[in-house]
């Protein structure tokens, strides 16, 4: 089996909504070669393109579809990483990953599917064999947030739970795949906690408004993520955690909501079909709302007396930048791997690979701030 050494990442997914993110901040990073990849060798060399013009880096394009890709693809374009950003997750299997490993090369996905990220493990025996790293969730959930729970949970005695807020700005378009991906959770009844769990939750659902820092009043509607399953696992003695979403303008958010209650009656089959016309709505209606988004963490348990306490830390990011978080940790993966300072090998989901010390060090060009109010 070859084993490609080099600084030469592919981008699968490089010219999307977060894809493109990824592309832009490692085509900045000296030292790196980039090539965007995607089904569109049009929107690929194009993209390119205009890369190369804004970063003066020598960036690549190349035609790959996650739904057939080989090792053979990757090796025609030397890789040595290989940063998945197709999604939807949802509905793919391990095929890029192993293409990767068959190639020699490091595979970083933009996961958020609970099954998909929590069943990269699947792959740890071939990755080692390969000398490799695969990993799967490099995004805001699990890795940002585990990241944030790792740099609060020493504050505690014990944690008890851990509640995380998601909410973009309206501005933002999240392109069909992402769409994809939210329409098809909407009304899916998931497990509230680790698998073995027996509580239940449905997509979208479990209404209620909370006001978020520095962002204000929003509603918000719960999430199956992998955070869910593996938090318990990395802290003992936690006994919930709770991952919601909120859209900024309410009425978009009230309609998805009513929209989960058709599915879970049965009146609505495959609310992923209506993808494409919501997505021309809402980039219709994009005046609204604003291009300020942001994210929340907090943990409750007991201090070291034995009493309650809760910290609540948050992110706001302005002036459209809300969707590089979800890129971030890719990026940073990349760079360490490229460098050779990230020596871990296997496969194994995106928690306990960087620092929160590492993800604001990468953002502090961004209009970006967090803080613990």
């Amino acid at each position: 089996m070859p084993t490609v050494r080099g600084s030469r990442v592919v981008v699968l997914g490089g010219y999307g909504a977060f894809g493109a993110r990824v592309s832009e901040r490692l085509a900045a990073s000296p030292g790196l070669e980039l090539v965007v990849a995607g089904r569109s060798r049009e929107r690929a060399e194009r993209f390119a393109r205009e890369l190369a013009a804004r970063s003066g880096a020598s960036v690549g394009a190349g035609v790959m579809d996650a739904e057939s890709i080989t090792a053979d693809h990757l090796m025609a374009e030397r890789a040595s990483l290989v940063i998945n950003a197709s999604g939807p997750f949802q509905t793919q299997d391990y095929r890029v990953a192993r293409a990767a490993i068959d190639a020699g090369a490091h595979y970083v996905d933009l996961a958020d599917a609970r099954g998909f990220v929590t069943g990269i493990g699947a792959l740890d025996g071939e990755a080692r064999r390969a000398g490799v790293l695969v990993v799967s969730g490099a995004s805001t959930v699990p890795a940002l947030s585990a990241a944030v729970a790792d740099e609060l949970a020493p504050r505690f005695a014990a944690l008890t739970s851990v509640e995380i807020a998601i909410s973009p700005g309206n501005s933002f378009d999240p392109g069909l795949a992402t769409t994809q991906s939210i329409l098809g959770s909407l009304g899916r009844p998931f497990p509230a906690g680790p698998a073995a769990d027996p509580g239940r939750a449905y997509g979208w659902q479990q209404l209620r408004r909370r006001r978020l820092p520095g962002l204000g009043a929003r509603w918000l509607g719960a999430c199956d993520t992998p955070d869910r399953e593996l938090f318990p696992r990395r802290y003992p003695g936690l006994g919930s955690v709770d991952v919601s979403a909120a859209l900024e303008v309410g009425a978009m958010h009230l309609g998805l909501w009513a929209l989960s209650w058709g599915v879970r009656v049965g009146l609505v089959r495959d609310p992923a079909r209506l993808a494409a016309p919501l997505l021309r709505a809402k980039r219709v209606l994009g005046f609204l709302g604003s291009d300020v988004g942001g994210m929340t963490v907090a943990v409750e348990g007991r201090d070291q007396q034995g009493g309650p306490k809760r910290v609540e830390w948050a992110l706001v990011a302005r002036n459209g930048h809300g969707p590089y978080i979800p890129a971030i940790p890719s990026v940073i993966l990349a760079k360490r791997l490229v460098a050779g300072t990230l020596s871990a090998r296997g496969a194994t989901p995106c928690v306990g690979l960087f620092t929160l010390g590492d993800f604001m060090g990468e953002v502090a060009d961004l209009d970006i701030t967090a803080s613990v109010p």
